[in-house]
């Protein structure tokens, strides 16, 4: 199913995947609300919408237009700027764009999910967005006469997703007498009984870590019996980011005042040693400078680019280390139609290969890559990555050298990129990764610059800055104690600098090619059958590694 954003030029609608995250539940104790998985799913349950602009309204408390006043901030676009045109306390925002869903299906907007702001509430809509050629605005009600109400620059105003149009009028609701379902009702007394038991084993034995303070049942996915009833039990939902984003990125604007939402700054205090005073003035260094980055979506986001000179990737990427996305680089490479399981499994055939084996009973999967090498005929790898989905096989780049003769064959159907990668370096020009759907490598950084050549399938890759690196819990070499950011399982509060760590979440398709600059934190999770190449044969300098300090 699709969901389309029309756009005209000029028009910079500001939409991405809606966040699980609150302020509110960040600051509970322990981020207690987290453990509340519907309240997490509805937060991120479809797109948001951000303010184009940094405003604030007030009202009188009277019932005409003018009763409400509306400022924006200065350099603020005309058709941008919030009005008044309603009355009753309300103001409108513009949405920047047409939406288009398939036939039968409307569009729910309203506000961000179980998120209030004082003094204002959201009003929700649904639109038949499959005919009407008609744009859509968001609205809000002042709640407070006199009483200033601010939005900040890309603060969510807004939360959409489709709905199906005749589905709630098909649905008969009624009440029913529990006994009528004796196996729900059994089920349920069960899951009464040991919550009860649970409750009582926790005021007698409070647990060390806030993990075992709570059941956990509904959050697995579990009946009272520990079993699962299904197989699409969501814990988190991946809603995908609106494609062609290029379209509609911001363009710089002179004078343009950015308002950054408030951060909860640490108290300055004095550090005892000299060693702890260098630390500290290293970490207050990363975060100063990150925060000034944030100031810019153009300086802090990562770009999709075509099209760009060996001189225009080395100005504004390699040289400054930033990732971006480079779209079109790979066009001509034979192996873009081709490489399908079944192609792969032909080519190759069974020609022994190593791979890496074993990872799903593991969480030092990686770190302990040796024991988890595995030897097989390609053939039957590729018929056991088709049929069983997840983390538990995977050929990586660990395993190039050994596979680099029986996948020979193969490099046929690749090309080059000459404007970025050295092909007569005498490097080892590539390095190959093919797995299921769910294989994951968990959060590092490299100690080389690395271009992810992505051929068949899409991956998400999460990454955060290497001055985000004091947050990041580096226990071991490039590795982090925390495998995956984005874990709904995750005790934030063993880990209480992870709230504050800026990350970007990216898909990167078929076709695409991304640059992970050296020092990049990044973690990689394929979201289809996928095939990918890993380059670091750079036409520019690439030796960081030779200079990265051990552990004594």
């Amino acid at each position: 199913m699709e969901l389309t954003c029309y756009v005209f030029p000029g028009w910079e609608p500001r939409i991405r995947p809606a966040s699980p995250k609150r302020g509110w539940m960040d600051e509970a104790p322990e981020s207690y609300p987290y453990r509340c998985l519907p309240l997490t799913i509805a937060n991120s349950h479809g797109w948001e919408i951000l303010s184009p602009c940094g405003f604030e309204a007030e009202w009188n408390g009277g019932m005409a237009v003018e009763d409400v006043i509306v400022r924006a901030d200065p350099g603020t676009l005309a058709h941008e700027a919030p009005v008044a045109l309603f009355g009753l306390g309300t103001f409108t925002i513009h949405v920047q764009g047409l939406f288009r869903t398939p036939a039968g299906w409307n569009l729910f907007a309203g506000g961000p999910p179980n998120c209030t702001k004082d003094g204002v509430v959201p009003l929700a809509g649904i639109i038949e967005t499959d005919w009407a050629p008609y744009t859509f605005t968001m609205n809000w009600r002042l709640t407070r006469a006199n009483h200033v109400v601010r939005f900040d620059l890309d603060e969510s105003i807004a939360h959409i997703f489709p709905i199906e149009r005749s589905v709630i009028e098909d649905i008969a609701p009624r009440f029913v007498p529990i006994d009528e379902n004796p196996e729900l009702k059994a089920s349920f007394e069960a899951w009464s009984r040991s919550r009860d038991a649970f409750q009582r084993h926790v005021r007698e034995h409070p647990p060390k870590k806030p993990a075992d303070k709570w059941q956990k049942l509904y959050y697995r996915g579990l009946m009272p019996d520990e079993r699962c009833p299904i197989t699409d039990h969501q814990t988190k939902l991946r809603v995908r980011e609106f494609a062609n984003a290029a379209l509609v990125e911001p363009a710089p604007r002179a004078g343009r005042e950015v308002v950054l939402p408030e951060r909860s700054l640490p108290p300055m205090r004095p550090v005892a040693s000299e060693a702890g005073w260098k630390v500290a003035k290293y970490e207050w260094l990363f975060e100063t400078m990150e925060r000034q980055r944030a100031l810019s979506v153009n300086a802090s986001g990562v770009f999709r680019c075509a099209d760009l000179t060996a001189e225009d990737f080395l100005d504004n990427f390699y040289a400054p280390g930033r990732p971006v996305i480079l779209c079109g680089a790979i066009d001509g490479w034979p192996a873009l139609g081709k490489w399908t399981p079944d192609y792969l499994r032909e080519e190759i055939g069974s020609a022994t290969i190593e791979c890496q084996g074993g990872r799903r009973g593991s969480t030092r999967f990686e770190l302990d890559k040796d024991s988890h090498k595995r030897q097989m005929p390609f053939d039957r790898f590729i018929d056991q990555i088709v049929e069983v989905s997840g983390n538990d096989l995977y050929l990586t780049a660990y395993n190039s050298a050994s596979n680099a003769a029986a996948l020979a064959p193969l490099a046929a159907d690749l090309g080059s990129i000459p404007a970025l990668l050295d092909d007569a370096s005498g490097q080892d020009a590539s390095m190959m990764w093919i797995g299921p759907q769910g294989t994951f490598t968990p959060l590092h950084h490299d100690l080389t610059n690395n271009l992810i050549v992505q051929i068949v399938g899409r991956k998400r890759v999460v990454m955060a800055s290497p001055a985000e690196t004091p947050k990041l819990y580096n226990h071991l070499h490039v590795f982090s104690e925390i495998g995956n950011l984005t874990d709904p399982q995750l005790d934030l509060s063993a880990y209480p600098k992870l709230g504050d760590v800026r990350l970007l979440e990216l898909v990167i398709e078929p076709g695409e090619v991304l640059f992970v600059p050296i020092g990049w934190w990044h973690q990689v999770e394929a979201l289809d059958f996928s095939v990918s190449m890993t380059y670091t044969n750079f036409r520019w300098a690439n030796e960081g590694y030779r200079e990265h300090p051990e552990r004594g």
